[in-house]
């Protein structure tokens, strides 16, 4: 086997997915798409009621995925709001890992501006959360300038190593390795020593890719849909995620200080295709190519 390959292989072991509670009631169960014990991030979207995203939680658990919720700060009304929810995650659902993100509102809805005000709190311990993922913004946050950014995650740094937590970096999906590969190594050079979990695309149409797209601010990598314009129905259902799932297999495998130990994979409403396409190439039913990327070498069930 290739190193490339074998990079590849090892970059994809125990790759997180994602789901939206509204993408989650498409889904008859999730059985039929995901294997035992998948991590599925659940979301909280701005505007949205967190009771979906516990009646998803508790849904995964049931059949036999480990979810994990996520819990926007500027979305929370209140420390009592966030502490029920906290408490029904663990009670009803065991849960032990949480993702905490800023929240994309302009306006708090209650107390909390930054996810720094939530994890002062002490609440993710009192109620057994041990693994905690906090945002990261690879191509820059739409709603942070970038010092406010740096600053935030070094104080991260600090709380997790103060606090005995096992934090992790989550990220946007971006569709190049590059801007990646340099925003590793800027927050590393700037005192980052928290692992990251890096979002790359799933198959997903068009449509839905460009109003997520759209929606979470992605910036520069945006200019790939536009300069492939001839082929993007292609890069859409056969190959968008191989290139930049190589390129970030061997940066991780070649670079000892690469920060990078997971892959979060975002299906952006394509859940049976994404989900069939990283097992074929988890199960390394693929070959490379000479573009950079590489073909699966069996047929999809989808």
């Amino acid at each position: 086997m290739s190193d490339d390959k074998q990079n590849i292989l090892k970059f994809l072991e125990n790759t997180s997915v994602e789901v939206t509670p509204g993408g989650a009631k498409k889904i008859e169960d999730f059985r039929d798409l995901l294997r035992p014990g998948t991590t599925v991030f659940v979301t909280f979207l701005p505007g949205s009621d967190i009771r979906d995203t516990v009646a998803t939680v508790q849904r995964l658990h049931a059949e036999g995925m480990k979810p994990v919720p996520h819990f926007a700060a500027r979305s929370i009304p209140n420390k009592a709001f966030f502490e029920e929810n906290l408490k029904i995650f663990q009670d009803e659902c065991g849960v032990e890992e949480a993702l905490l993100i800023g929240g994309g509102v302009d306006n708090p809805v209650g107390d909390f501006s930054s996810s720094m005000e939530i994890l002062k709190l002490d609440l993710f311990q009192k109620y057994g959360i041990t693994k905690l993922g906090v945002a990261g913004h690879p191509e820059g946050s739409p709603d942070i300038p970038s010092e406010e950014v740096t600053k935030a995650l070094l104080e991260k740094n600090v709380y997790a190593k103060e606090n005995g937590i096992d934090m992790y970096i989550t990220t946007q999906f971006c569709f190049e390795a590059e801007p990646i590969i340099a925003w590793d190594k800027k927050i590393r050079a700037e005192g980052n020593e928290l692992p990251i979990h890096i979002g790359i695309p799933g198959l997903a149409t068009i449509k839905t890719l460009m109003g997520h797209a759209k929606a979470c601010g992605i910036g520069p990598s945006m200019r790939v849909l536009t300069r492939q314009a001839a082929n993007i129905a292609k890069l859409m259902t056969t190959r968008m995620p191989d290139k930049i799932t190589r390129d970030l297999a061997n940066y991780q495998a070649n670079d000892p200080e690469c920060g990078i130990t997971l892959c979060h994979l975002y299906p952006l409403g394509g859940m049976k295709k994404s989900a069939a396409w990283l097992y074929a190439v988890m199960d390394g039913d693929f070959e490379l190519n000479d573009k950079g990327g590489f073909d699966l070498t069996r047929e999809l069930d989808i």
